[in-house]
């Protein structure tokens, strides 16, 4: 099954919580895991971030929610248990799901989604026309959602620009970026255009290391078409010519399937970047990009209230 959402995980939660008992987070990540049945690869799905599971994240705000809505306590460090209100909802009222719109009869949980500090009225669920009740992911999922969506316009302007420049100010932008990375020292000592004309396959020099230990020879193509085998020969030559053993291959189209494979099969070194990983590169790196606007999300320092 694919992996639920945060609503449909509260309702499992609350079951499990209802022995009475306090259970810790990974008493509850494990049995909820096994409860709804998700395949290995779905229970160790990512965000878009890489940063945390998906499943994990979702559980984490069903916890938060419930919370909120005094069903269930923390009175620990990552344990909790389930409180005379949970209980009630498990024992008496029996619903067939839990989900935000239910939590919504609680005038603290009310207050707690519109924002509301204590002591200040509540709104009735009725008169409450901004919360929506069929929210599927979490804040995070949301954030990175909106985050990779920007990200892939960004990518598109890059390629735009790049295309709309000349093929030998491409290939200086493909030495900055190396030199972002961290290749060799500065653009003077490390980064190096060969002589259009004369380059025998190759488009730059660059230092794998600010000190110069090894070379590494680079192919810049500012293609709209897909790079082929052959094109990966040619410059799996000029290397064995400069007796090379390490090359990267930039374009800002694409290589064919042959083209990687053939790439696995040879003594030399050869790293393929299409356009897509080069416009990635571009933005991690900050070349040809700049910073407008950034934002710092924080979260409770559990061990700050910790008293000795």
């Amino acid at each position: 099954m694919a992996i639920p959402d945060f609503q449909s995980t509260m309702l499992p939660l609350l079951q499990f919580l209802s022995d009475g008992n306090e259970h810790s987070n990974r008493d509850i990540l494990d049995a909820l895991e096994n409860q709804f049945d998700m395949t290995e690869e779905e229970q160790h799905r990512l965000l878009p971030s890489g940063k945390q599971r998906i499943f994990v994240n979702r559980l984490a705000w069903a916890k938060s929610h419930l919370k909120q809505a005094g069903l269930i306590a923390s009175r620990k460090r990552g344990y909790f248990i389930i409180t005379d209100r949970g209980m009630h909802i498990i024992s008496e009222e029996k619903p067939d799901a839990i989900g935000i719109n239910f939590l919504m009869q609680y005038p603290d949980y009310v207050a707690f989604r519109q924002g509301k500090k204590n002591g200040e009225n509540a709104p009735t669920q009725e008169s409450d026309q901004s919360i929506s009740c069929e929210q599927e992911n979490t804040p995070e999922e949301d954030i990175e959602r909106g985050l990779s969506a920007i990200t892939e316009g960004l990518k598109q302007e890059i390629m735009a620009s790049i295309l709309g420049c000349s093929y030998r100010f491409f290939e200086q932008l493909v030495i900055d970026l190396l030199l972002a990375m961290g290749y060799g020292g500065s653009r003077k000592e490390a980064g190096m255009l060969t002589r259009k004309g004369s380059d025998e396959g190759i488009d730059g020099i660059i230092n794998e290391d600010k000190l110069g230990l090894d070379t590494i020879y680079v192919q810049a193509k500012k293609w709209t078409h897909t790079v082929s085998r052959p094109e990966i020969q040619k410059f799996s030559g000029a290397l064995q010519g400069k007796r090379a053993k390490k090359g990267i291959y930039i374009t800002t189209s694409q290589f064919s399937k042959e083209a990687y494979a053939f790439t696995q099969n040879i003594e030399s070194k050869i790293i393929l970047i299409d356009g897509d990983r080069l416009a990635e590169l571009m933005i991690e790196h900050h070349v040809g990009v700049t910073i407008v606007q950034t934002f710092h999300i924080q979260k409770i320092d559990t061990d700050y209230f910790i008293e000795a």
